[in-house]
């Protein structure tokens, strides 16, 4: 692989834009402050970016190193308003019935 491979879907950003291929994301991570950069989960970005692009590791552990660095734990990527997030406590399986 090299670094111009697309991620299969796209990483949208926080503050809007898109990161389409390994070197988008590489570009956007080396752009962060130092010591935002610095940081654990950006530094395992970094590397599983490494890893896809010079290595050919997988391109969706690089994908999800992005993902988790963009959205730290506790912080949601997509909530629906249409769905009921208790839905689980509705249902009553029927041998309990």
């Amino acid at each position: 692989m090299s670094w111009s491979t697309r991620f299969p879907n796209p990483i949208v950003l926080p503050a809007g834009g898109k990161l389409a291929t390994l070197q988008d994301a590489g570009e956007y991570i080396t752009r962060l402050p130092k010591q935002t950069h610095d940081t654990p989960p950006w530094q395992n970005a970094m590397h599983v970016l490494i890893q896809a692009a010079e290595y050919g590791g997988p391109i969706e552990f690089a994908r999800l190193g992005m993902l988790q660095a963009l959205f730290p734990k506790g912080t949601p990527v997509y909530h629906s308003v249409d769905k009921d997030p208790k839905w689980r406590n509705r249902y009553t399986p029927v041998r309990d019935r």
